[in-house]
């Protein structure tokens, strides 16, 4: 019941890593940074995928695997053999599952400045923007993010 209990537990801890970023979430070095903001106007948006992996699901899964692993029983041959298969088939499954989890919808918006540059920005959209809304884009620290501009005219 133990180990069960114990692959429950982890399996749960593991689940809780997702993608938490969107674009009106700041990391905490940014609170009190200043940023640089222009105004555009969106002219083409398309979604994309966003994945990615810091490796934390891997090395997560590997060691309740090993743990779960070494728990078989027998003798140490035996604990020791189960902790390493335990490891290898943990990090393949940890790995997978942090792949899965991270795995997101975006939308890359292709964003006509009002100097007549154009740039693209991949982001979340939960704000709903559509083609021809107009945005503040705003960098900091290296990253952009857009924003709605209400109640003003930028194009004519």
């Amino acid at each position: 019941m133990k180990k069960i209990l114990f692959i429950v537990v982890c399996f749960c801890w593991l689940t809780a890593c997702g993608l938490g970023d969107t674009n009106t979430t700041y990391e905490r070095y940014q609170v009190g940074s200043q940023g640089v903001v222009e105004t555009g106007r969106i002219i083409n948006m398309m979604p994309v995928q966003i994945q990615g992996s810091s490796g934390v699901g891997t090395l997560a899964g590997a060691g309740m695997g090993a743990a779960a692993g070494s728990m078989i029983g027998g003798n140490t041959a035996v604990n020791i053999i189960g902790g390493v298969a335990g490891g290898l088939v943990g990090g393949m499954v940890g790995s997978a599952t942090e792949k899965a989890i991270t795995q997101d919808t975006a939308f890359e918006f292709i964003i006509q400045k009002s100097n007549g540059q154009t740039i693209s920005v991949v982001q979340t959209n939960e704000l709903h923007f559509r083609i021809g809304d107009n945005v503040l884009i705003n960098r900091i620290n290296g990253t952009t993010k857009i924003r709605p501009l209400y109640n003003t005219v930028i194009y004519r």
